[in-house]
């Protein structure tokens, strides 16, 4: 395949899983650009993943503790994946916020990496108050914006107190996203005083707040990512003039989404490994451990 073909399948593919698009329109466009319905879907599994790819530390690993608690939200409860070295005592905490999918079997991956990290990692669903996130992704995709913009970020501050005040924390708290929860990432920290570092995995940037953040920030963008990369330099500004701690990475010859290695046409190994070294070495400078 060649690579204009694959950024137009790939660009088809990002539309909609960031936009309301049905699936049946999508498929529509998919089967119109590859020459017909069997071509599009062999291409499927290479843009969406086949949901069964194995995971970089599995579940089971001996060496951790995992499970799900439940604290509050906005009122209706919140519930995440919590995982941590086995044996350890206190650690510091870091809230790992899911993509616009939800609390995927991926996301878990990347919380029980982190815990092998050294952390104390609290994965949030945020779909939790209206039932938790669907096994099927598109439902997902749709249902997450059903939850109102306001009680996200409450519902978030709550995570990282949860994190903070943990019977496991140390209570210093960071925090990591990814594309939905890279966004979220940088409202954390504009809405959550006591968190002390934030990572931002391709997220969009906020227009306003940012003389609040507290948090030393780690920012890392996909060389082709055209619709949050929009904001970069406005960010950049807003964050140098209000004499905020940042440092900022793009990854060339990348795109969206390049660390979800359930996601083959868009997983870059080598930037997601240096963007993840680069990552454990924030959290271990800002949150210690």
């Amino acid at each position: 395949m060649n690579d204009k073909l694959s950024e137009k399948y790939i660009d088809l593919y990002d539309h909609y899983v960031h936009s309301p698009e049905p699936r049946r329109e999508f498929l529509k466009k998919l089967a119109k650009a590859a020459g017909g319905t069997v071509a599009a879907a062999a291409l499927l599994p290479w843009l969406e993943g086949t949901g069964a790819e194995a995971a970089m530390v599995a579940p089971g690993d001996g060496r951790l503790t995992t499970g799900t608690e439940s604290f509050a939200g906005t009122g209706q409860g919140m519930k995440a994946y919590v995982v941590r070295p086995q044996g350890s005592g206190k650690l510091p905490a870091v809230v790992v916020i899911h993509e616009n999918r939800g609390l995927t079997p991926h996301i878990r991956d990347v919380a029980r990496r982190m815990a092998l990290e050294g952390f104390l990692a609290v994965a949030p669903d945020m779909m939790a108050p209206i039932g938790g996130t669907p096994t099927d992704p598109d439902k997902a995709r749709d249902k997450i914006y059903d939850v109102s913009k306001a009680d996200v970020i409450k519902n978030l501050v709550g995570t990282a107190a949860f994190a903070k005040n943990h019977k496991h924390s140390t209570g210093k708290v960071g925090a990591v996203g990814f594309c939905w929860g890279g966004q979220r990432v940088n409202l954390l920290a504009i809405n959550y005083a006591d968190l002390s570092a934030a990572v931002a995995y391709y997220g969009r940037q906020p227009k306003k707040g940012v003389e609040k953040i507290n948090a030393a920030l780690l920012l890392h963008y996909a060389e082709n990512d055209r619709g949050v990369n929009r904001g970069i330099d406005r960010y950049v500004k807003a964050l140098k003039d209000a004499g905020k701690t940042f440092e900022l990475h793009k990854y060339p010859g990348t795109r969206h989404a390049f660390n979800n290695d359930a996601r083959p046409a868009r997983y870059d190994e080598a930037a997601a490994k240096l963007a993840w070294k680069r990552t454990v070495a924030h959290f271990k400078k800002h949150l210690g451990g």
